[in-house]
Formats: C-alpha cells, sequence, structure tokens
C-alpha cells in the first residue's frame, strides 16, 4: 500500500501562481510515476501532469508553458508549480502514483485549487 499526502492549494487571483506538494509513504519502492489530476464541479477528472523514474514529464495540453512538475526526496514527493493561473485551472487537485510492481494506482485526498477572476 501507499498513502500520498498532499499540501498546498488554496484561493489565488487570475495570474498569480500556487505550487502543490504530495508525500508518498509505505511501498514507495515500486513507485513509477507520479502526478497530479483535478476534477472541476460536474465535469471528469483529468490528468494535469505526470512525472516517471526517468524525470520524464508529461502535461495537459491545458497547461503547457504554465505549469512544471518534479520530483525530489528519493522520488517519494512531487511538486506543481502552477504559474499564470487562470479560473479554468479552479478544481480539487488529486495526487497520484502508478505502483508497477502491484500493478496499481493510489489517490491523495485532494486539494482546493480556486482562481478568481
Amino acid at each position: 500500500q501507499v498513502q500520498l499526502v498532499e499540501s498546498g492549494g488554496g484561493l489565488v487571483q487570475a495570474g498569480g501562481s500556487l505550487s502543490l506538494s504530495c508525500t508518498a509513504s509505505g511501498s514507495t519502492s515500486g513507485i513509477y510515476v507520479m502526478g497530479w489530476h483535478r476534477q472541476a464541479p460536474g465535469m471528469q477528472r483529468e490528468l494535469v501532469a505526470s512525472i516517471n523514474n526517468e524525470d520524464t514529464p508529461t502535461y495537459a495540453d491545458s497547461v503547457k508553458g504554465r505549469f512544471l512538475i518534479s520530483r525530489e526526496n528519493a522520488k517519494t514527493t512531487v511538486f506543481l508549480q502552477m504559474n499564470s493561473l487562470k479560473p479554468e485551472d479552479t478544481a480539487v487537485y488529486f495526487c497520484y502514483c502508478y505502483h508497477w510492481i502491484r500493478g496499481e494506482e493510489y489517490w491523495g485526498q485532494g486539494t482546493q485549487v480556486t482562481v478568481s477572476s
């Protein structure tokens, strides 16, 4: 099992910045990918960004050039730096990881990001 604890988020004006972090504990040696999804009210959950053990990032088109994902601490902590935030970035952001040995995904509880116009 893997536990994910998120921090960060909050309220910011459009054009501002926020950062999120997520730390994994438990069976972390089998984690291959960590990242973030988000879900806005009435919308499907969507991938925001992810990063694998080779530090190769993937970004949703909607956040490319504005968000930056990184990993540290023996790759058990993932960060999401969000710049030039837009009202449409408002959502609950969920940390996730893929455990390649177990073939399972794990999810955090989610943290609210609200961007006011």
